[in-house]
């Protein structure tokens, strides 16, 4: 009863926890934090210029009527009212302001001529781009958090609906914040659908496999406390809820439910042996306990790979998964043993009273021994039979196959676009979309530049040669923006020569434009729009150009005490890179090291140690070909396969080697041992896998497609991991195993033969060698 109070308040605790979590899709959850090109782009560009916009897009049959550029006119009166809103420029502004010029009042015209010759002169195209669709830009400071974000859109979109646009206008609220916003929605409420399913995944597997028990479903309420406890650690320890975190979950429960299994199906069997509760209590935390912590340490060892990555949502999948599996450990060592004690305290005991010794019940065993193995059993048995009678065949194909696995593995492309992670149909996406099609691209490199004095004439001009240039002969740069553009629109389309020119028109600029180009008198900002190039060029391709701009920097010698850095959202994503290629197999090597190193720690038995890892290795490659041959990509959280199958299936390879030791203490030779623990435990395993499979098949349904690819390829993977475990295993240990035997009998005989010639020595059998 204490436990299960204690474990009442920790769920009470975890509720709080939980609600502490923060949804995180933005550049940090890709790019680390400590990297010095975060640091360029987060504290200079993000803190200092960066600025985001929600963009309000009306379409219809002519934006340039009166009553749409009066509506326009009241949104933009509504939306510069919001808090933290810095502007909001729309053509509705630029009209009024230029019939204040000409007329003395600031109102839209009636004279549809009028606007129409405003509009051509006057307003810039991003904000009229054609007759049909006029843009209003909702401008907040980039570094607005996500909450104060998600205020200004919620305002924005009210503040729509007051307008009072015609009825047969489309109005469109879009721009990235707004889709990141819909995206953590999604998120969300995908999370929910996956957990739901990996639910009735599991009700389905446990009536199936978990038939001899009773209470058969109570592992899936033991599992989902686990799951609730790692929602409140998660809160507590400030873990984001990422695209990659959120399929811990579905993980989490197919792993979890095994540790809950494994315990209900030895306390059940203690029970049906006729020892008391207390008894069967005991022998199952002696036995059973100290079992499924080697699993779990082993398979942590496997997950804590994940920590060389240097992708922040890798690193926080992988901090859940560690919270998590102990979490469903501790659920079901404490937790699902009690209750199981307790139910049994409290019923009759129908096993217990079903299984008293009498001459029935020893007919019916008898009789169901005499049956043998079953179907599975067989085919099990017949599988490791076949793989020990030809140990270097099978490992010579296991091998070709891994090794050119790993070989073209490196030619799997990267899909690092958040686009493409995301729902195809989702609201937010085809909004956003369409706002590109309309608008154009506006990915940017930032240019920041650091100088004693941002009113040099000289700097200035730098800017202006610098930038068109750029648009002039790079093909993927589409224009420039910086303060030299509004310097010049103020000066007739010149650049002053003297300083103190500069200096009074920065004065007679708007706070607001000086702090987008410029920070104090030290920091200016050249901006280089290059449309689509996330699309168009891919992330290679955004490095390339980055370079190349590198290049035409130091080519075209800045004016002296002067420097400049390249940074911006894009070059930013460039690092993810680096990070899926170089760090994917340093991450799959030191999970091999590390489970190598745990196991020998565990057994100090090198065979032990290799066997499981040799195993696993196997499958690495073998994912790695699957992934090449079926045209799947890379993402940052299909990048983790390598660590989860080390971490899920080696667990398999150690109970099957568990049982082949025991086996072997009984004088079995390594063929009998194998051929046994094959028929004995196997079909434990295969069950074992079809839970987690089952678990992992949750994240097949899920609409985010990074998390649908992943839990496709883990099926795959940990059907390998099976498939290893039935046909590489055995071939591997009974081959070492025996050439060590036959090493140790070579020894002994040579030993033997040493024995000095005046006869053998007391109590030493003597040996004929003739």
């Amino acid at each position: 009863m204490p436990i299960l109070i204690i474990a009442l308040l920790l769920m009470v605790i975890s509720f709080q926890g939980a609600s502490m979590i923060e949804m995180a899709s933005g550049t940090d959850t890709f790019v680390d934090k400590d990297s010095k090109l975060y640091q360029d782009f987060d504290h200079l560009y993000m803190n200092l210029f960066s600025t985001e916009s929600i963009v309000v897009m009306v379409e219809g049959s002519d934006v340039t009527q009166p009553e749409v550029l009066k509506a326009m006119d009241r949104l933009q009166q509504s939306t510069q009212n919001i808090p933290n809103v810095l502007e909001v420029t729309s053509a509705s502004s630029v009209i009024k302001d230029v019939t204040y010029q000409n007329t003395g009042r600031s109102e839209i015209p009636e004279d549809e001529a009028v606007i129409d010759e405003i509009i051509e002169s006057d307003v810039p195209e991003a904000l009229v781009p054609d007759q049909t669709h006029a843009v209003v830009s909702v401008v907040f400071s980039g570094s607005a958090s996500e909450a104060m974000q998600e205020d200004i859109l919620r305002e924005t979109e009210r503040s729509v609906e007051m307008a009072l646009f015609p009825a047969d206008y489309n109005i469109i609220v879009t721009g990235d914040p707004a889709f990141n916003i819909a995206m953590n929605e999604e998120m969300m409420s995908s999370m929910s659908l996956l957990l739901m399913l990996s639910v009735v995944l599991m009700v389905i597997v446990l009536y199936l496999v978990f038939r001899h028990v009773r209470w058969r479903l109570l592992p899936l309420p033991i599992v989902l406390l686990g799951i609730i406890f790692t929602f409140g650690a998660m809160g507590y320890l400030s873990i984001p809820m990422t695209m990659v975190s959120m399929a811990a979950f579905p993980v989490l429960i197919g792993l979890g439910i095994d540790y809950a299994i494994q315990f209900h199906n030895r306390i059940e069997e203690e029970l049906a042996k006729g020892e008391s509760p207390e008894e069967a209590v005991i022998d199952t935390v002696k036995h059973t306990g100290p079992a499924v912590l080697i699993a779990l340490i082993i398979t942590a060892l496997g997950f804590f790979s994940l920590f060389t990555s240097s992708v922040p949502m890798i690193q926080d999948f992988g901090k859940l998964l560690m919270i998590g599996i102990l979490m469903c450990f501790l659920s079901s060592l404490f937790v699902g043993v009690t209750v199981i004690y307790g139910l049994d305290r409290l019923g009759d005991n129908p096993i217990i009273r079903k299984l008293k010794p009498n001459s029935a019940s020893k007919k019916k065993e008898i009789k169901t021994q005499d049956e043998g193995p079953d179907f599975l059993d067989r085919v099990i048995g017949k599988t490791a039979a076949i793989s020990m009678r030809h140990p270097l065949i099978i490992l010579a194909v296991a091998g070709l196959l891994c090794v050119g696995g790993i070989y073209v593995d490196t030619k799997v492309p990267i899909s690092t676009d958040t686009e493409t992670f995301v729902p195809q149909d989702m609201p937010g996406l085809i909004d956003l979309q369409h706002m590109s099609d309309i608008l154009g691209g506006s990915d940017e490199l930032n240019i920041i530049i650091k100088t004693s004095d941002n009113a040099d004439p000289e700097l200035l001009k730098w800017m202006d040669e610098f930038g068109q240039h750029e648009v002039d002969g790079r093909s993927h740069v589409y224009g420039s923006s910086s303060i030299v553009d509004v310097v010049k629109s103020m000066n007739g389309g010149t650049i002053p020569d003297d300083r103190a020119e500069v200096v009074a028109l920065y004065e007679q600029m708007p706070e607001t434009t000086r702090e987008r180009y410029m920070h104090g008198n030290t920091m200016t900002m050249l901006n280089l729009n290059i449309g689509n190039a996330m699309g168009e060029l891919g992330l290679e391709g955004i490095e390339a150009l980055g370079e190349v701009i590198e290049e035409d920097i130091a080519w075209m010698s800045l004016p002296p005490g002067t420097s400049a850095t390249i940074t911006g959202r894009s070059m930013v994503f460039v690092e993810v890179i680096a990070a899926l290629t170089s760090g994917r197999t340093l991450m799959t090597l030191l999970g091999l090291v590390l489970v190598f190193f745990g196991l020998l720690v565990i057994y100090r038995d090198y065979l032990k140690a290799l066997t499981p890892v040799i195993t696993m290795a196997m499958v690495v490659g073998w994912s790695g070909g699957i992934m090449y041959y079926s045209g799947m990509e890379y993402n940052p959280m299909t990048a983790t396969l390598g660590a989860l199958i080390l971490g899920v299936g080696s667990e398999y390879a150690v109970l099957m080697m568990e049982r082949y030791f025991e086996e072997k203490e009984r004088g079995a030779s390594p063929e009998e041992a194998m051929e046994e623990a094959s028929v004995k435990i196997g079909k434990a395993i295969f069950t074992s896998g079809l839970t987690t499979v089952f678990g992992f098949s949750a994240l097949i349904a899920s609409p985010f497609v990074i998390t649908s690819s992943f839990g496709m390829i883990t099926v795959i993977d940990v059907v390998l991991a099976l498939l290893a475990t039935f046909v590489i295993f055995p071939a591997v240990i009974v081959f070492l195993d025996t050439h060590r035997e036959n090493g140790k009998k070579k020894n002994q005989l040579k030993d033997v033969t040493l024995t000095p010639a005046t006869g053998p020595a007391k109590n030493t059998p003597e040996v004929d060698l003739t």
